[in-house]
C-alpha cells in the first residue's frame, strides 16, 4: 500500500527525516511514535502528499507521487487519502452534514448526493440526532467523530491522522480509537496514526518509532 524509500526532507539547515525506509500493508492500523522533534508529523504529511521529500520516493498503490505535478497530487490526495487532525479543522459556519460533504462536492459530487452520503456516514458514527449542529454545538469527541465521517466521504484506501486523540479525555480517546479498528475491519481501510497515546499504540497492527529524524523499530 505505502512504500518509504530513502525519504530525506530538511527545513532550512535543519535536517528532519534522515534516508527513511519503511512499508505499511493494506487495511493496518499503523501507529507512529517517538519524541516531540522526531519527524512524526512530517513522515505523515510527505505520505499525505502535503509536503514533497527531498531525496527518495514514496509509493502509493504503486503511485510515486514525487512525480506527480501540484494538480496532480490535490487530485489523488482528493480521492485516496483522508485526514483526520488534531483540532478538528471544521467549519464553523457549516452543519455537522454539510462539513462533512464537502470533499465529496470537491471531487464533483452533486450537493445532494454529498449529503445523502454525509447523512449515512454520521448516522453510522452515531452521530444521526447531531446532522444539523454546527461545531458549536458539539462536544469534542462528537467534533472528532465528525472530522472522521470528513475524511470517510470519498471513500479513501488510506486514513493518515495527526493526534487525533490529542484533545479529547481518556474515554472518547478510547472510543475513537476503537472506532479505527471498527473501521478497519468493516472497510478494510488503512490507518496511519501520529499519537503519543501509548495506549493505542500498543493496540496497533504496527508502530513505527522515530528518533531524531531516524527509524529506529518499525
Amino acid at each position: 500500500m505505502i512504500e518509504v524509500q530513502h525519504v530525506h526532507k530538511s527545513y532550512g539547515s535543519l535536517h528532519v527525516l534522515k534516508d527513511i525506509t519503511l512499508s505499511i500493508d493494506d487495511s493496518k492500523v499503523v501507529s507512529i511514535v517517538g519524541p516531540s522533534g522526531a519527524g512524526k508529523s512530517t513522515l505523515l504529511h510527505l505520505m499525505g502528499t502535503l509536503d514533497r521529500a527531498d531525496k527518495g520516493s514514496i509509493l502509493i498503490q504503486g503511485t510515486d507521487i514525487s512525480r506527480l505535478s501540484d494538480n496532480q497530487l490535490s487530485d489523488f490526495r482528493n480521492h485516496h487519502i483522508g485526514f483526520v487532525f488534531q483540532f478538528h479543522h471544521l467549519l464553523p459556519e457549516f452543519t455537522a452534514a454539510e462539513n462533512v460533504a464537502l470533499p465529496a462536492m470537491i471531487a464533483g459530487l452533486p450537493k445532494k448526493e454529498a449529503l445523502v452520503r454525509a447523512t449515512e456516514l454520521l448516522d453510522f458514527l452515531h452521530l444521526k440526532e447531531r446532522i444539523t449542529h454546527k461545531p458549536s454545538e458539539l462536544s469534542g469527541g462528537e467534533q472528532q467523530r465528525v472530522a472522521v465521517a470528513r475524511a470517510l466521504i470519498n471513500k479513501p484506501e488510506i486514513i493518515l491522522a495527526d493526534e487525533p486523540s490529542g484533545n479529547l479525555d481518556t474515554d472518547n480517546a478510547r472510543k475513537l480509537h476503537q472506532l479505527f479498528f471498527e473501521l478497519r475491519d468493516q472497510f478494510k481501510q488503512t490507518f496511519v496514526i501520529v499519537t503519543h497515546n501509548e495506549e493505542l499504540a500498543a493496540l496497533s497492527d504496527c508502530k513505527i518509532q522515530l528518533q531524531d529524524g531516524r527509524l529506529i523499530h518499525s
